[in-house]
C-alpha cells in the first residue's frame, strides 16, 4: 500500500523559514509528478508547487520567489523550502503524488505563521 508521509512544518514568525518534506513508502515505481498543496478551513485546497520526475518545477503566483520545491531525479521524495513566510501562508500543507493510474495524498502537516 502506497503511503505519503510528511514531516516538518510547525510555527514560525513572519519573515521566517520552514521546510516540509514528504517520503513515499510501499512503492515499486517512480511517481510521474509530485506536488505540494495547502488548505485552510473553509477554503478549497490549492496547488502551491509541482515538480515532475524529470523537468522544471512550477509554482503558484503567490509563492514565486519565496518557496522552492525540490526532488531528486527518480526518487519518491519531495521537499518544499519556504522562505519569507507570511501569515497568509498559514495552512495545512499536503504532499501529492501522481502515478499512471492513481493519485496519492499525505495526511497533511500544519504550518503556522504568526507573531
Amino acid at each position: 500500500q502506497v503511503q505519503l508521509v510528511e514531516s516538518g512544518g510547525g510555527w514560525v514568525q513572519p519573515g521566517g523559514s520552514l521546510r516540509v518534506s514528504c517520503a513515499a513508502s510501499g512503492t515499486t515505481f517512480t511517481f510521474g509528478a509530485m506536488a505540494w498543496y495547502r488548505q485552510v478551513p473553509g477554503k478549497q485546497r490549492e496547488l502551491v508547487a509541482t515538480i515532475p520526475n524529470h523537468g522544471s518545477a512550477g509554482y503558484a503566483d503567490f509563492v514565486k520567489g519565496r518557496f522552492t520545491i525540490s526532488r531528486e531525479d527518480g526518487e519518491n521524495t519531495v521537499s518544499l523550502q519556504m522562505n519569507s513566510l507570511k501569515p497568509e501562508d498559514t495552512a495545512v500543507y499536503y504532499c501529492n503524488a501522481v502515478s499512471w493510474n492513481a493519485i496519492y495524498w499525505g495526511q497533511g502537516t500544519q504550518v503556522t505563521v504568526s507573531s
